[in-house]
């Protein structure tokens, strides 16, 4: 007999002198697979008495320009970028200039061309695409940030 054989039949061998048998499920465990993420959430902030209320767009800008000036990290960078991007909503240009400067400031050029990505999945139409480029076009050249459609222009046809 060969090791490895012998190695597969000594478990079994144990197990039957041991008094235990195989388990056998008697019933199946059905799981449905949730997404754990929503594109869609509703703009709330808490206030110091513990209740939630309505966060306009103003307020959604300003803590947004305000956790993008002091990111230090690519992480935060990208969790900051995942959070905003996740509202019904287009951030506003200003929120996405805060964000390509940390991009510049930590140093992370990939996720700066993925910022233009995100506006371009996010808005409703072309035209809207083609007027943040226009908004971001001084900051897009003072850093130095190329479009994906122009690093690979063959994809984009």
């Amino acid at each position: 007999m060969s090791t490895s054989s012998v190695l597969r039949a000594l478990p079994r061998a144990i197990g039957r002198t041991a008094g235990f048998r195989a388990a056998r499920p008697s019933t199946v465990l059905r799981v449905s697979y949730a997404p754990a993420f929503s594109t869609a959430r509703v703009l709330k902030a808490d206030n110091a008495d513990g209740h939630g209320h309505e966060e306009s767009f103003e307020e959604f800008t300003a803590r947004y320009e305000k956790e993008f000036d002091t990111v230090q990290d690519v992480f935060e960078l990208q969790r900051n970028l995942n959070n905003a991007f996740a509202y019904d909503l287009v951030p506003s240009p200003s929120v996405l200039v805060a964000a390509l400067k940390a991009a510049r400031r930590v140093n992370d050029y990939p996720t700066a061309v993925r910022v233009f990505e995100g506006i371009k999945a996010k808005v409703e139409n072309k035209n809207q695409y083609e007027q943040y480029l226009e908004e971001l076009r001084p900051i897009r050249e003072e850093l130095g940030v190329e479009l994906k459609e122009d690093l690979f222009p063959e994809e984009s046809k």
